[in-house]
């Protein structure tokens, strides 16, 4: 099965594609997406929606994961973030796929075995984790931690009936 992860941001928003089969994992793609910071917020998450849905074009994942929104002293920085996660979701659930979110603390726990790791030793555990892997940035990895996350945690049912009329979009792929 194909998983995207995703680690929305508003100046970059990190993707990453991991195959699972069994417990095995393979790392398929990542990178990121980032945005005009001249141009308006709109025009802004419009570049975010276009590069999302060539990803999934792209690489044809089944399921997304999402990592959560964390509150920031920045009340203006957190809403930015927050529009940028709810265009990764709607991009996502629009192409059929099932979406998962995970906190930031859980993605850390399960990648490197502390729910308080810092970005270098995310990054560092997902090399290990995706041997042979180039991992694209900081956010790309984060992306990449997100979907390995989902791989381990993932809930174990889906019905493809409850998306309606995307639920044929992602029949067939794994």
């Amino acid at each position: 099965m194909r998983i995207l992860g995703l680690d929305p941001g508003l100046t970059v928003t990190g993707w990453g594609v991991i195959e699972t089969e069994g417990n095995r994992l393979r790392h398929i793609g990542n990178g990121g997406i980032p945005t005009d910071r001249g141009r308006a917020l709109a025009e802004r998450l419009v570049q975010l929606f276009e590069g999302l849905a060539d990803v999934i074009a792209r690489y044809q994942p089944v399921e997304a994961a999402v990592e959560e929104t964390f509150v920031n002293m920045n009340p203006a920085s957190t809403l930015k973030l927050g529009q940028a996660r709810g265009v990764s979701m709607l991009v996502a659930a629009h192409g059929g796929l099932r979406v998962v979110e995970y906190s930031p603390r859980l993605v850390k726990k399960t990648v490197v075995g502390t729910g308080k790791a810092a970005k270098v030793q995310v990054e560092a555990m997902v090399r290990i984790l995706l041997p042979g892997c180039a991992v694209a940035g900081s956010d790309a990895a984060d992306a990449l931690a997100v979907a390995i996350c989902h791989a381990h945690h993932r809930p174990p049912t889906f019905d493809r009936a409850q998306w309606g009329r995307h639920a044929s979009t992602a029949e067939g792929r794994s």
